[in-house]
Parts: C-alpha cells; structure tokens; sequence
C-alpha cells in the first residue's frame, strides 16, 4: 500500500526507477500512456523493431515529439527524455537501466530478452505470458540465481488472479477456484483471423479502424490464451487444472459460487483448489447478463460455522450452502497497470506473480486435419490452439508447448482435435526457449518444480 509514497520519495531524490520497454505495440502503448503520469519513474530506453512506429504509438498517447529525441541512452539518461532504437542487447545491457518491461508478444524472443536481461542484473516483468506458459519455472529460477527479480505484469489476468489468491491465503481463506471470464463457445477452438471478428463482437470494418490485429484477437477467442493465463496462474499459486482442459462452465457473476465447488457439491470442479474459465454465454450462446468476461475471481470456502455466519451477517453472496463466496473485479486494464509491478520489483523487490512450480502445461492441438510440410503459425493462427493440462500429462505424451508451435514444420499427419507432439514436427532446436524448456522437462521432478 506504500509503493506510491516511496515513488514520490524517489522523484523528490532525483533517483528515478529507470525502465527500459522491449516491444511498443498495443500493450506497451497502454503503459507508455501511464509513465508520464506516474512519478520516481523514467522510462530512458525503448527498443522496438519499428523506431518509426514505436514514436507513432507514443505520439497517439499523447507523447510530445521531444521527449523521444535521445540520441542515446545516456543521453537520455542526463535529460530525462527517451532514447529509441532497434538496439535491444544495448539496452538489457545498460548498466543505469533497472527494470526491463518485455512487451513484445513473441515467446520466441521473449526468452532471450529475459534471459540477457538476467545475465546484467535486470529485474524483468514479462508481459508476454506466452513465454512464461511453456517455461516459466526455469526463468523464475534463473532469476532467482542472478538476484534479480521476474514477474509476471500486472494489469493482465494473471498477475490480477494471483492478487487476488493472495488475499485469500493472507486472509486465511483456503482458495477452491480461482480464474478469469472469456466468452466462449465449443466451436471457437476452430476460429481463425478470417472468423474472429464475428465470433468476437465487431465487424471487419470495425476492427479496421481499431487496426486491431485479426490473429492477436483470435488467440483469446479460440481459447489459447485463457489457457495460457491459466497456466501462468497454476504455476504461480500451486493450483491445480482440470486433466482435459478447460471447462467454461456459463455463469453469471452471482453464480460463480455455485458453479465453482466440486462435483460432489453441485459444481464443476474435480477437487477443490483448481483454475478455471467462466465463459460469458449460455451453451446456447445467449448472453448472460452481469457477466465477468473481462474480469478475474476467486472463491474460497468458510471452514467453520463462525466464518459462515460472518458471511450471512455481512450479506456477502454465496452459494445456498452459505459456504463458498466468491471475490471479483469486474474489469482488467491490461498495460495501464503495469506501473504496479515496475514498482513492486523494483521498490520491494516483489514479484506481482512469479512460478513456483509446474502444475500446468498449453499443448499445441490441431484446429483442422495437418498434412506433412505445413507449417504451424501459433496461437491465434489457423493451425492450431492451445489445450490446458497437467503438466505431468503433458510430458507424459511428449506434447508441444504451445508456444514452440511457431514456424515450425509438420512432419506426421494430425487429425483435427489431436494434441501435438514434439515427435510431429521439425523443431529448430539451436533456440534457447526450446532448450530452456527441454531443460525444464529434464527437471520435472526436481523439487523446485513441484507443487507447494
């Protein structure tokens, strides 16, 4: 509760935290728009493949053209603007930077901006979740061992849901589910760029004006990402997931309670302590009203008559057994929240969501019958979309993370519906996000990687 007064505390110091941004599209725009707004904070540095239109975003945030004109970091650094460059290894590798944010969306990469950011002493907050679904594990540890910290970003799902675990546990309240909205139908897994936008909500035109990403969209509505941020979420807080995948049982938010127990009392759940999706439609595809698709929950459990009766006496909403409640925020404002862990790691030197353990696993699964020398785009692509499992079923069956399942080539012929192996398919092995995570696979069952 303190992390605006000692940023304030900086400021008054002129000892600024000093960020460095990997990626300025739509998510690091979002946070962009917030720095100048925040104080102890200087962002000197962002490293984006396109300068051009890294400045278009940050003039669209309402960035005056001067303070993108450094020439350098160090020059930046002695005037307070911002230095932009293609140049990302100059900029992990400043010795001023404290805090480097990856927002560049590609997994791929993402691991080696962590990894060399590591190597310099950088605490790193991940946006780009999709690296952290496949080996997160090994980079929490590899920044544990350099001393720094990694975490995941507040402002998405996540790092909100695994706030909100946290409350529960300090509270003393045992968390029996814990997850995000999305608005989901069976057939959505099938989606593709060229399908999204009806499935979504808007027409092509519409998103044409947004200049919103068709592929981008399609891996939240195919279900890939709420895969992806469940892992993230099961990792981070020793929950459990469902051993074929995500459920998405409809509810309103006055039922989440209900539809969050375990079979055996009413609900959804094969045990208590489990990640889920509530999806936003009735199986039908009717809207429900009050809905939380765009939010996250938690729903813990009174254990004793004295915790149930506060409940009834405080009217908090329950489910009829007046046992399991359920705490939610409604809305998630992805990157103008990431303020919050730029300043945990670097004040408290506290993760806003970090691995802990390998519960969970995104295996890449086919959206139509693959035939030998396709190659795979991804989530969000129209190959395949991404399936929550046990991580121990994963490795069982030598499953491809989803996150590896870019350009790379098919080599066996899948049927539609059938997870991935690494057997079917040509994987560029030289990468350090597939050795880190064959690294992490070899470790399945060293202490570290299992659950609390």
């Amino acid at each position: 509760m303190s992390l605006h007064a000692q940023l304030q505390r900086r400021a008054a110091e002129g000892k600024p935290i000093r960020v460095g941004l990997i990626g300025a599209g739509k998510f690091g725009s979002m946070y962009l728009a917030q720095v100048p707004r925040t104080p102890g904070v200087h962002l000197a540095a962002i490293a984006d493949l396109s300068p051009d239109a890294a400045r278009t975003n940050l003039a669209r945030v309402g960035w005056k053209a001067e303070r993108t004109q450094a020439a350098s970091i160090d020059e930046a650094l002695k005037t307070g603007a911002t230095h932009i460059g293609t140049d990302w290894q100059a900029l992990v590798r400043h010795p001023a930077i404290d805090v480097v944010v990856e927002c560049t969306g590609h997994p791929i990469a993402a691991v080696d901006h962590c990894l060399e950011a590591f190597a310099h002493g950088k605490h790193v907050v991940n946006v780009t979740v999709e690296a952290d679904a496949f080996c997160g594990p090994l980079l929490a540890r590899r920044a544990e061992q350099a001393g720094v910290v990694y975490s995941l970003a507040f402002g998405d799902q996540p790092a909100l849901i695994c706030d909100l675990v946290d409350w529960a546990r300090t509270c003393g309240f045992p968390v029996v589910a814990a997850g995000r909205g999305h608005k989901w139908l069976p057939h959505f897994s099938e989606s593709t760029p060229d399908t999204v936008w009806d499935n979504w909500g808007l027409t092509a035109e519409q998103a044409k004006r947004g200049g919103l990403n068709p592929k981008m969209f399609n891996s939240f509505l195919d279900g890939s990402k709420p895969s992806i941020e469940s892992t993230a979420v099961a990792n981070a807080t020793g929950l459990h997931v469902p051993s074929n995948g995500l459920l998405y049982p409809p509810a309103s938010i006055e039922d989440i309670p209900y539809v969050t127990r375990p079979r055996s009392e009413g609900g959804v759940l094969e045990r208590k302590g489990m990640v889920e999706v509530i999806s936003s439609l009735e199986t039908d595809g009717r809207a429900i009203p009050y809905e939380i698709r765009m939010g996250v929950w938690v729903t813990v459990e009174a254990e004793t008559e004295y915790i149930k009766n506060c409940f009834e006496e405080y009217k908090a909403h329950t489910d009829p057994s007046g046992r399991y409640f359920t705490l939610y925020k409604r809305w998630h404002l992805i990157g103008l929240e990431v303020g919050v862990s730029v300043a945990s790691v670097a004040l408290r030197r506290e993760a806003t969501g970090v691995a802990t353990c390998w519960n969970a696993d995104v295996v890449a699964t086919a959206k139509r019958d693959l035939a030998v020398g396709e190659t795979l785009d991804g989530e969000g692509g129209y190959t395949v979309w991404g399936k929550l499992l046990p991580a121990e079923a994963s490795v069982r069956m030598g499953g491809l993370p989803l996150g590896l399942a870019h350009d790379v080539k098919v080599v066996r012929p899948v049927k539609k519906g059938q997870s991935l192996g690494w057997s079917d398919v040509a994987m560029d092995t030289g990468t350090r996000a597939y050795q880190l995570r064959r690294e992490m696979e070899s470790q399945f069952a060293a202490p570290v990687l299992k659950a609390a």
